[in-house]
């Protein structure tokens, strides 16, 4: 491990969790719900979770932005634990954000705190001026770390 870096996990070969990096030179991104990199352990199967939406069970959309978001974590959530993973391996995040502003930053910051709490995924956010379905406003995918 080279100096300055500092480490939310550590991953081993046995354990096949991401190991957390965020460089002390750099910018501590974990205040806003995600890390500067993560590394995958070598020989790790990884598996790509296609974006999940607000979408209840029944296919429901909620027009309220928080409620999407927090739907779409519990669906990730589900699509993790399906592959028999838990929040911990998930190695990177891509979001969508439709009509993105800083207000709903807060939103976003919760709800990935809440799911993945010290083991912040890398993440990009990207913002859209829409997405598959008209009322979406939110979606997210996922890299996980298979064991």
């Amino acid at each position: 491990m080279s100096m300055g870096v500092s480490q939310a996990a550590t991953a081993t070969e046995t354990s096949r969790k991401p190991t957390i990096v965020n460089p002390k030179n750099l910018y501590d991104p974990s205040p806003n719900g995600y890390s500067t990199a993560v590394i995958v352990p070598a020989g790790a199967r990884v598996a790509y979770i296609s974006g999940q939406g607000g979408q209840d069970s029944t296919g429901g959309l909620s027009p309220d932005f928080a409620v999407q978001v927090e739907q779409a974590y519990a669906n990730l959530r589900a699509a993790i634990e399906a592959l028999g993973a838990k929040p911990d391996q998930v190695a990177k995040l891509t979001v969508y954000v439709v009509d993105h502003d800083m207000s709903k930053l807060e939103v976003l910051t919760r709800n990935v705190k809440a799911m993945f709490g010290a083991a912040l995924p890398a993440q990009t956010l990207v913002p859209v001026p829409k997405l598959a379905i008209e009322p979406m406003l939110f979606e997210v995918e996922a890299v996980v770390v298979l064991d």
